[in-house]
């Protein structure tokens, strides 16, 4: 089961592109922006990263302040935990994000608030209401023990439905409590601040209702961090064995296939070192949906693999064509299948992509994927898209 990184900090080379938002926060701060030139040629205003705190920059994420962020590496292999810890991150990030907004729109739809707006149509709530952070930090402050006592009001039935499932394992039933307590602490503070302004009206059981649905609906999509995390290090993984098995048959001619050559500590050490020269590393990328406002896109993850080539600036071209004769466009089922055996790894790759697949579709999350393939540079570009 999934689990948020414990980890204090991680170590990736990052490029984090902040949204309009983000930017005009961080200059409102006096925080200084660098301009970044991202994988598929775009350029964005962000910060760049080699060391982070995983938790300060999911707040970024959870206030919509960032639009992508991207990772560049020679192999990802020595990075292994680090890299599926980050991508939980994200995967989380996003989760917690559409649990706030679906229990946003499921408290704006209860009988207390529908009542309330029209008795008071000055005082009127909906999805377009904006209340200043400093009121909202105020509320929780003032409020802290009247909202330990709502959160326990929420989590104790659920946790009794957890405990008598008897279609969990133990294990499982540590992790779901743990889970949805963890959700329960990400609900936003506007949300916080409607059920505690409506919790000693008639009706209030049915906002603490919505809470609980939301918390039974994500506690399933919480399961599938750990899918996307092993599927996407996967492809990574496959890219970096690519590109390392073309170099040593150059560097070391006839030796190209051999696992002894690419896993001896000391070669693989100069091929790594080759490639970084050459700057032939695999790019892997996350674009945020747009914010609350961007009606059907909030909930999409797009997760997109790059694999570095001597003529990649064509990239951006062609794909913003598409209609290029220099492509072959497949699903990423098939781009498997037809990969060279690797030691097991394509029968590995399907395997966690059947597991993603039937995970997606049992907690109602869309996925789609695709791999678009350059002929004329052997560039290779996967495309993992997800809407929660």
């Amino acid at each position: 089961m999934a689990k948020v990184p414990k980890k204090v900090t991680l170590e990736l080379p990052l490029k984090v592109a902040l949204s309009e938002g983000g930017a005009a926060s961080f200059i409102r701060n006096n925080k200084k922006l660098s301009h970044l030139k991202m994988v598929d040629n775009s350029e964005e205003n962000g910060v760049m990263l080699e060391t982070f705190d995983p938790i300060s920059l999911q707040k970024l994420i959870l206030l919509d302040y960032v639009s992508k962020i991207e990772v560049s590496l020679p192999e990802f292999t020595t990075l292994r935990q680090d890299v599926i810890d980050f991508s939980k991150l994200i995967v989380f990030s996003m989760l917690y994000r559409q649990f706030s907004a679906q229990v946003q729109t499921d408290l704006l739809a209860s009988d207390v608030i529908k009542k309330h707006n029209r008795a008071h149509p000055g005082q009127f709530f909906d999805n377009r209401t904006t209340v200043a952070p400093d009121t909202l930090r105020a509320i929780m402050k003032k409020y802290a023990s009247h909202i330990n006592d709502i959160k326990r009001l929420i989590l104790d039935p659920l946790n009794a439905e957890i405990v008598k499932n008897k279609k969990f394992s133990d294990e499982e039933k540590n992790t779901y409590v743990l889970m949805i307590e963890k959700f329960l602490s990400k609900l936003s503070p506007y949300n916080w601040y409607l059920i505690v302004l409506f919790s000693k009206q008639p009706g209030f059981n049915q906002m603490l209702d919505a809470v609980r649905n939301g918390l039974r609906d994500y506690m399933g999509k919480g399961t599938i961090a750990e899918y996307i995390s092993l599927m996407l290090l996967e492809l990574a993984s496959n890219c970096e064995a690519s590109n390392m098995s073309k170099e040593a048959a150059k560097m070391y001619r006839g030796m190209g296939e051999s696992s002894l050559t690419l896993y001896d500590p000391i070669v693989r050490k100069k091929i790594i070192a080759e490639l970084v020269r050459k700057n032939k590393m695999v790019y892997v990328s996350w674009k945020f949906g747009g914010s609350s406002a961007a009606i059907g896109k909030q909930g999409m993850l797009q997760i997109t693999v790059y694999n570095q080539d001597d003529e990649f600036q064509e990239v951006k071209e062609s794909i913003e064509t598409s209609k290029s004769a220099d492509l072959n466009k497949k699903n990423l089922i098939d781009f498997y299948r037809e990969l060279p055996q690797q030691g097991g790894r394509t029968d590995l790759g399907l395997y966690y992509l059947s597991y993603l697949n039937d995970a997606c579709k049992q907690v109602n999350i869309k996925f789609d994927s695709y791999v678009t393939q350059f002929t004329s540079s052997d560039l290779t570009v996967i495309n993992m898209m997800f809407n929660f």
